[in-house]
């Protein structure tokens, strides 16, 4: 087991290491001068040969590149001197003549707009995309598992029939398309019944009480979020259960007289689960990264929208910080699945 989870971490490492190439190959290729992206225009040249001696843009790509590894290793070369300590906050493994061997979190640069470290930015909004996503993720599921559940026992009727339209509009309507209407209808439309808002992030800034949390505001973003992820746990669970309830000894346990709603939920429901929990485990991080333009649209402060307005403002370090902590997101949870697969069914290990 534990050479198996070593394996899958080597992979892991490896599609990080080809994710950073690749993120830094594209962001070095775009046009503009780093150095007054972040200090303007008017700024003088002593001040721009600052910036670009800090960042490494006065070296060549390849020492660029080399540079670039070394601020975002867990373990790097730093010069010993206060700026470097306050820079990169590393604890000195091994001192040598001309600096350290330092052991650090992955320095992720600033940004050129405002100034300030991109794990600063990551810290703020993160969190916020989590709930968002964790809440969709709950929502999909527990209505997904439950509409599945009611297609498959009552098959070929108009619970059936609805269920299964339902999945293939969620899954017909784009996220971003779904998120206008959903705004319009529900926070325009219905507003003055629903009391909800087109837009709001999870805290709201109230003149007498400062930042409050606003829960509502979490509502229209979950509905568009979680649509799509909820039809896929719907016909998954629909064809799982129907492949369950036609299963001998489900037959035999209704024979011997055990209740339906024993045989459904505590035998047919329980093996059912395995390519949900699949898609469950995969759904969660392509939410996170799927949360760009729902969060740009109903204006939730979170990492999506932090990522966008970047974008928009080709402030590359927070858009680079973004793609490298989605990425990252997607190998651990990876990672972490397989690893529970394989402790779950141990033919797993001899099959990969």
């Amino acid at each position: 087991m534990w050479f198996y989870a070593l394996r899958k971490f080597c992979y892991g490492l490896a599609v990080m290491v080809g994710v950073v190439v690749v993120v830094f190959v594209l962001f070095n290729l775009l046009p503009g001068d780093p150095a007054r992206m972040t200090l303007g225009q008017r700024a003088d040249i002593q001040s721009l040969e600052a910036v670009r001696k800090e960042f490494g843009l006065d070296r060549s790509k390849p020492m660029q590149f080399v540079l670039f590894l070394n601020d975002l290793s867990p373990v790097g070369l730093h010069e010993d001197n206060k700026q470097a300590q306050e820079k990169y906050h590393y604890a000195r493994l091994i001192s040598y003549s001309s600096g350290v061997i330092a052991l650090k979190w992955p320095y992720l640069r600033r940004s050129y707009q405002t100034k300030r470290e991109v794990s600063t930015i990551l810290s703020e909004t993160v969190p916020n995309t989590f709930v968002l996503a964790a809440t969709a993720m709950l929502f999909a599921t527990l209505l997904g598992v439950l509409l599945g559940v009611l297609s498959a026992v009552y098959k070929n009727t108009w619970i059936d029939h609805s269920v299964n339209a339902f999945a293939i509009m969620g899954l017909s309507a784009p996220s971003f398309f779904a998120g206008i209407i959903i705004a319009w209808f529900f926070g325009f439309v219905l507003g003055p019944y629903t009391g909800l808002n087109m837009s709001g992030s999870l805290y709201s800034y109230d003149p007498f009480r400062g930042e409050v949390l606003t829960l509502k505001n979490l509502v229209l973003p979950v509905l568009t979020l979680g649509l799509r992820p909820l039809a896929i746990i719907v016909q998954l669970t629909r064809t799982a259960m129907l492949d369950i309830l036609a299963q001998d000894y489900i037959r035999t346990a209704s024979a011997k007289g055990l209740g339906r709603n024993a045989i459904i939920y505590k035998h047919a429901l329980k093996n059912a689960m395995n390519p949900v929990i699949t898609a469950i485990s995969g759904w969660f991080a392509s939410l996170l990264a799927g949360s760009f333009f729902v969060e740009y649209i109903f204006g939730y402060n979170g990492l999506g929208r932090a990522t966008v307005r970047a974008l928009e403002m080709s402030d590359f370090p927070v858009v680079m910080g973004s793609i490298l902590f989605i990425a990252l997101v997607f190998v651990v949870i990876n990672i972490f699945v397989d690893v529970l697969y394989a402790l779950v069914d141990p033919r797993v290990k001899l099959n990969n």
